[in-house]
């Protein structure tokens, strides 16, 4: 299956795309998909969580998602302002709307269950819907998987590869970073054009460039949102946000020196996770959890080597131009182009070449922290967000390989053991460093020619089986690492 950039950034909610994004989808998907007969006579409905979902679901909100899921919602058009009341109100009347059409006595208490002790065969993120007449005959049963990124995959579409079951054709097909620069090399085009050409054949230009123009402005959105908002985040670990007081005192002085620039950078990135740990809108990037980095570094491009003139002191949202003229191929930013088309055709080859890396990841690895640790996540963003700066900058298709090999490598082996299972500690730090990597890696790549010993490939390969030797309390379960050693802290000082 061709992994599309409409597949890797899909614009959804906090706080986890595994958690949140897919079990919403999947709960939706579930009646959807079932014969409108056998959906009028659902009665009672049973689902139950199995591995990380069971072991961190409330932290990452899956109750919360499973029941919107259910009455229909959707991650990218739920309103985030009226969940909580939605939800309150399921919980009072212990009763709930299916798809907003079909009301049956549902009690969140006894009819979501989480499973601690059994796990579904095929991934950790398992989940299972079980829905019954009135009579309480079976009508319909059904496995289903959160694989990361907000994907959702049953049993049969996990062997097959595919959700739609078949092979998507575009003109330039590849699985592996090696096969891509071959198809650059031997077509003499750029990485990005490879890969809008692909995009397009999929898509259509044109939506391929609304679609980009509506990420990117979503990124900026969220960035803009999280550094202008204070206070507590949810869940109970009380931790404070600090992305607006950090751009306050980074207003007060000099942003044009380095140090300024990356101490924006990871207030741009603490913003959105901030964001995404409070349940508002964000992008998978590749997944929420590290949903930060790749808006980060885009913003960086934008703000600081695009020849923008962003005025920080403003709490306007930085300018995404209205598509005009342009048509590929795209020439380089030059002088006779605006600033905002030269905005745009950065932003552009940074989005198509991030996805393509992000892909590559998850087809040959994975970015689920269920499967193989936040080497997935914010590894696999770093990644994409170097090698995505590196094409807007004008590298070439090695330099951009060898951006994206140099960030990923550096992330190898990183745990996914957030504290309280809410995607907070350590996981907002975590997109800030990122980040930052993922613009050293590429100004490492870019001060080459792109020649080097590892691949792009074999670290992806790396990732996958350090992933499959590490063990499941590192993997999202909230049972080992810092999940585990800061909550024995504190019951210590409790005592």
């Amino acid at each position: 299956m061709y992994i599309s950039l409409f597949d890797m950034f899909k614009v959804g909610i906090g706080p986890s795309s595994s958690h949140t994004v897919g079990p919403m989808r999947a709960a939706r998907r579930f009646l959807l998909e079932m014969p409108l007969a056998d959906f009028k006579r659902i009665a009672k409905l049973t689902v139950t969580l199995f591995g990380s979902l069971a072991h961190t679901g409330r932290g990452h909100g899956t109750d919360t998602a499973m029941l919107l899921g259910l009455c229909g919602e959707l991650p990218d058009e739920v309103d985030t302002t009226g969940i909580a009341a939605k939800v309150a109100a399921i919980t009072q009347a212990k009763k709930l709307k299916l798809l907003s059409r079909l009301e049956i006595d549902f009690d969140p208490a006894t009819d979501l269950i989480f499973d601690y002790k059994n796990l579904l065969p095929i991934h950790s993120n398992g989940m299972l819907f079980c829905a019954n007449d009135a009579d309480g005959n079976l009508v319909a049963e059904r496995e289903m998987y959160s694989i990361g990124g907000g994907f959702v995959v049953d049993a049969d579409e996990h062997f097959v590869g595919s959700a739609r079951g078949a092979e998507v054709v575009v003109p330039y097909p590849f699985v592996t970073m090696q096969e891509l620069l071959d198809i650059c090399a031997a077509n003499k085009l750029p990485m990005s054009e490879v890969l809008l050409a692909n995009e397009a054949a999929l898509h259509g230009e044109a939506a391929t460039h609304r679609f980009v123009a509506l990420v990117a402005r979503t990124m900026h959105g969220c960035i803009d949102k999280g550094l202008n908002t204070g206070g507590i985040l949810p869940g109970g670990l009380n931790v404070k946000r600090r992305a607006s007081g950090i751009a306050q005192q980074l207003r007060l002085g000099d942003r044009h020196s380095s140090e300024g620039a990356m101490n924006w950078v990871s207030a741009f990135a603490i913003a959105v996770n901030e964001e995404n740990a409070a349940g508002n809108r964000v992008v998978t990037a590749p997944t929420n959890g590290a949903a930060g980095v790749v808006p980060a570094v885009l913003r960086y491009f934008v703000d600081f080597r695009a020849n923008s003139t962003h005025n920080y002191a403003t709490n306007n949202t930085s300018r995404m131009p209205i598509l005009g003229r342009l048509q590929p191929p795209f020439p380089e930013p030059a002088e006779e182009l605006s600033e905002q088309e030269k905005i745009y055709i950065g932003t552009l080859r940074f989005l198509l070449v991030a996805a393509a890396i992000g892909a590559l990841c998850k087809r040959n690895a994975s970015i689920s922290g269920a499967e193989v640790g936040c080497q997935g996540e914010v590894g696999s963003a770093a990644a994409m967000a170097a090698g995505g700066l590196a094409a807007a900058l004008g590298a070439s298709a090695a330099q951009i390989e060898n951006a994206a090999e140099i960030a990923l490598e550096h992330h190898l082996g990183m745990t996914c053991d957030p504290i309280g299972g809410l995607v907070q500690v350590p996981c907002i730090e975590r997109n800030a460093m990122g980040a930052v990597k993922a613009i050293n890696a590429c100004s490492l790549a870019m001060l080459g020619d792109g020649t080097h010993l590892v691949s792009l490939d074999q670290v992806i390969e790396t990732m996958r089986r350090t992933g499959a030797d590490m063990q499941s309390k590192y993997k999202e379960t909230a049972l080992g690492g810092l999940a585990i050693t800061v909550a024995l802290s504190v019951r210590q000082v409790e005592c």
